[in-house]
């Protein structure tokens, strides 16, 4: 491939591979953050958890594969459900319980092959989940920017839709680097909106009080459940995180067939889908353990990629060594702590919207016939199910939304007979 500037084994000079990796810092920092501020978790954990679990998917792939790992949107709404029910230690467990997954998989793969992935996850099954997964939220994105305390409010509402409209153009009008971090550049924007408001009218959105106390060099505050829990086991939180490993699997496949069209090689024979499986899996573990949101490989760092057309794997290490680096800064923290709702709310409007698009392109590039009973009832049944928020209870077990229309959707598919 001639237009490579550094191939997948190849490391920068000292001075450009910092500037490459700090790139790529800034192309996931954005969503990295934001998953956990949404959630409820500080954000410095997710960005410890992102960089050592980028550097254990490196490593477990014999630094073959050029794949960054931050926090998963798939996991917000039941991350969200759980901390308000049960706190961070269920998030953790069911965080583990996913990593686990990948790695059982991962197993089967090794022993098996992968063509039984395909039976049992369809692109009539996998698109409306991923619909699911960003329409589940729509309603807090919304309100993020519309109430504060339960009333409405103009001024969040202002700051809400000029962060989203600058993530929009930024996308859209952005060129080179500035197209790759569009959330970052309009989550920037909009505090810095945010700030004037406060600063012209009087009425304060930003508060910066944590920022002036915080210190400047501070462990990140982990919740590391072996050494901060008694042990209780959260059985609930184990069946609605789990089943969610299968949708962002399929994320993965996606990822790792982009990365072989762009460095020309074939990632699934070397070092293997079961080492590219293992990889997410033990990163995920390692977020859990230090209770942070669960993790993924990300397609903004993939899209930083693509444009400058360097795919060395030390980029992407310098830049996990950076995250973890930046997840000692107290002051680093608590300004990500003070990013107002107004301003995610804006955001998470894009974000979810485009997780949800996403879903749609995958029946739209598989070209799924909707004439036909099957397609239709399927992928009907998983929509309402999984924005509905269906929850299924048994003694005193709780699978919630996007688990509960992965399941029923799989199980549908293989039911239902096809129409000859």
């Amino acid at each position: 491939m001639e237009d490579v500037k550094y191939d997948v084994s190849d490391m920068p000079k000292p001075g450009m591979l910092f500037g490459l990796s700090f790139q790529h810092l800034f192309a996931m920092f954005g969503s990295t953050v934001l998953v956990p501020i949404l959630v409820g978790i500080n954000p410095a954990i997710a960005l410890f958890s992102s960089g050592l679990g980028t550097l254990a998917h490196l490593t477990v792939t014999r630094y073959k594969i050029p794949a960054y790992m931050g926090s998963s949107f798939a996991y917000i709404a039941a991350m969200q459900s759980l901390m308000k029910s049960d706190g961070i230690a269920a998030v953790a467990q069911g965080a583990i319980a996913g990593g686990l997954v990948y790695l059982v998989v991962a197993l089967i793969v090794r022993f098996a092959g992968n063509a039984w992935i395909d039976k049992v996850l369809p692109p009539i099954v996998v698109g409306p989940i991923i619909i699911v997964i960003g329409l589940s939220l729509a309603t807090t994105a919304v309100n993020d920017v519309m109430y504060k305390n339960g009333q409405y409010n103009t001024a969040y509402l202002v700051v809400g839709l000029v962060t989203l409209f600058s993530v929009v153009l930024f996308n859209i009008f952005g060129k080179k680097i500035v197209a790759v971090i569009p959330i970052l550049l309009g989550l920037i924007v909009g505090y810095l909106v945010a700030v004037a408001i406060g600063a012209v009218t009087g009425y304060q959105i930003v508060d910066f009080s944590g920022v002036v106390s915080a210190p400047w060099l501070q462990v990140p505050d982990w919740d590391i459940i072996f050494l901060d829990y008694s042990f209780k086991l959260y059985p609930s939180a184990i069946l609605t995180m789990a089943p969610i490993a299968f949708v962002t699997m399929t994320e993965h496949f996606g990822h790792v067939m982009v990365l072989n069209s762009l460095t020309g090689r074939d990632f699934f024979k070397d070092p293997g889908l079961d080492h590219t499986l293992a990889g997410d899996g033990v990163a995920q573990v390692i977020a859990g353990i230090f209770g942070a949101p669960p993790v993924t490989s990300y397609g903004e760092n993939i899209g930083v990629m693509a444009l400058n057309k360097i795919y060395s794997v030390y980029v992407i290490a310098g830049a996990a060594v950076i995250a973890v680096g930046m997840s000692f800064i107290g002051k680093v923290s608590a300004l990500l702590q003070s990013i107002p709702t107004p301003v995610i709310g804006g955001i998470s409007i894009a974000l979810f919207g485009v997780i949800a698009a996403s879903g749609l392109k995958i029946l739209v590039e598989n070209q799924i016939d909707f004439d036909k009973k099957k397609n239709l009832l399927v992928s009907s049944i998983i929509l309402v199910t999984g924005i509905g928020g269906l929850i299924l209870q048994v003694q005193g077990l709780a699978i919630t939304g996007v688990a509960t229309s992965t399941i029923i959707g799989i199980l549908l598919y293989q039911i239902l007979p096809d129409e000859q």
